[in-house]
């Protein structure tokens, strides 16, 4: 063999080392078998980074955040205050090395950059007076909360490191009692990425649904929109990408992006050519109220829309196929008796790269429960991304909500932000039977953990009430944790009825994927020698 090529595999060898890529070496002259490579290990991450979009513009909106993060778990089961693993980085839920320094979980404004499609007045405006930022999160177990009113409430970007960093999560709820944007909104802040789609998105004269783009990075981002109707792909204005600079926040009206007639079901993609963005749908109605749109999970074969209300009067459902294939879905209800096909909606054709949609009347009848959507024909899953909208209420007295298909939780995931009173969870097991371990968090303010295990029947949902801290002040948080049994899709939903308006929202739990895979790794530059 050659010089050249034992220098090319040394140096290859090298950097496998370094990034912590398993080495399988040759056995040698006296060996039987190669030697398996150590196992990697499971490490909390060190370092996470979440969005907020700005929450309204209305005068008399009250927004309230509420930052957590739960505690580490000793081998019994018991909370403890863990450190995260050296060498250990951020998945999903953020990225990078965590620093050596005291653990922070900290909030900051971002800069609201120029909107595409309005027009330039040509005035200096005057600087708007620096807002305040959310209170920091210093110990694990314990909620902190602030409220933040009127329309000039910035978006923000925040990041945790150390023991703060696993499994962060903050919770934006806005009430509008009044005006065009009237009602209770509801978010958790997500992490950056690339890729987002949100089906229930809509055009229609009554409707005024914004995409938010925030940028956490210091350099610049360039984002895609694209929107998808009931017979594809809109002619969109916007054709060099959305810039948004870095540490700032883009707010875009979907009816400005296109020049085609109104939809009332549309399918928003939103992607970046460079960069990162949170990405966030917000939705005003004129008839029905507001609500925060979430994400849809990734396009699968399978979805599961958890959480939807007993008294849900009305609920429609939009599915986007984004491959090559069309989908035949087949549409199924897991009550808390088990699942069940809705009557006159049991199926939905979803073409290629069009947006399909369906009224599920009398949907619930009285029952809680989740939709769950499978391919009708198991041995040719087609992906399909899909959500619903969920109204409550009868005449000039309805609210809206949205509930987007959800991955299930794989390990642990907390909502914040609960109250004592209008708190509800549901919990689904569309396969095998499932427990959990549910632990609702001292309050913000005063308050004892309560934590409850709950079995769920295979093919059942669970609805309960809380559970709630003992002596409960302020909002908590909810964390549920996957003990054993099949896959578990939960979401919680918050009613703060005002007026005679049922308000309400929905928040899905996502697995918040609080350790990461960290292969082990040694350096040894031998490897470098001739």
């Amino acid at each position: 063999m050659k010089r050249t090529t034992l220098s090319l595999i040394a140096v290859a060898t090298a950097l496998a080392a370094v990034t912590g890529v398993a080495a399988v070496t040759a056995p040698g002259p006296d060996s039987a078998a190669p030697v398996a490579a150590p196992k990697a290990a499971r490490l909390p991450v060190e370092r996470t980074g979440l969005l907020c979009p700005a929450p309204s513009t209305s005068e008399v909106a009250e927004t309230t955040y509420t930052s957590f993060t739960p505690p580490a778990r000793n081998a019994a089961g018991q909370p403890q205050d863990g450190q995260g693993g050296e060498g250990g980085s951020g998945s999903g839920t953020g990225s990078g090395a965590g620093g050596k320094g005291a653990a922070e979980a900290v909030l900051k404004p971002a800069a609201k950059a120029a909107i595409p499609g309005e027009n330039a007045t040509g005035k200096q405006e005057k600087k708007a007076k620096e807002p305040k930022a959310p209170p920091t999160v210093t110990k694990p177990g314990t909620p902190v909360a602030e409220q933040l009113d009127g329309g000039s409430v910035p978006a923000l970007t925040g990041t945790a490191n150390g023991a703060l960093a696993p499994g962060w999560t903050v919770q934006q709820t806005t009430v509008v009692p009044a005006g065009g944007a009237r009602g209770l909104l509801g978010t958790a802040c997500t992490a950056p990425d690339t890729d987002f789609w949100f089906p229930a998105a809509s055009t229609a004269k009554e409707r005024h649904d914004y995409v938010h783009l925030t940028n956490p990075d210091d350099s610049a981002a360039v984002a895609d929109i694209e929107l998808y109707g009931p017979d594809g792909t809109l002619k969109t204005e916007v054709t060099e990408g959305i810039p948004v600079p870095g540490h700032s926040t883009v707010p875009v009206l979907l009816s400005t992006l296109t020049t085609e007639a109104a939809q009332q079901d549309l399918t928003v993609h939103v992607t970046t050519r460079s960069g990162r963005v949170g990405a966030a749908l917000g939705v005003a109605d004129e008839k029905l109220g507001s609500d925060w749109l979430p994400a849809s999970a990734d396009a699968a074969g399978k979805a599961v829309l958890p959480g939807i209300p007993a008294d849900a009067t009305s609920v429609r459902l939009v599915a986007f196929a984004p491959g090559d294939d069309d989908a035949d879905l087949k549409v199924q209800l897991i009550t808390p008796t088990g699942t069940i096909v809705p009557a006159g909606a049991d199926s939905l054709h979803v073409k290629s790269g069009m947006t399909a949609a369906v009224d599920l009347p009398e949907l619930t009848r009285g029952e809680p429960g989740s939709l769950l959507l499978t391919s009708a024909d198991p041995k040719k899953p087609v992906p399909v991304v899909a959500a619903v909208k969920v109204v409550r209420g009868k005449g000039a007295e309805k609210e809206i909500a949205f509930i987007p298909a959800t991955a299930a939780i794989e390990g642990r995931a907390t909502v914040a932000d609960n109250r004592a009173k209008g708190t509800t969870l549901a919990l689904s097991a569309p396969g095998d039977a499932a427990q959990v371990r549910i632990t609702a968090s001292a309050g913000a303010e005063g308050g004892t953990p309560v934590t409850k295990n709950v079995t769920i029947k295979a093919g059942s949902t669970v609805s309960m009430d809380g559970p709630v801290p003992e002596g409960a002040k302020g909002g908590y948080a909810l964390t549920v944790e996957r003990l054993s049994g099949g896959p578990v899709y939960a979401a919680r939903t918050l009613a703060l009825p005002q007026d005679g308006v049922p308000m309400f929202t929905v928040q899905a739990f996502t697995d918040d994927r609080s350790s990461v895979e960290v292969p082990p790794a040694r350096q040894d530059l031998k490897v470098l020698d001739d």
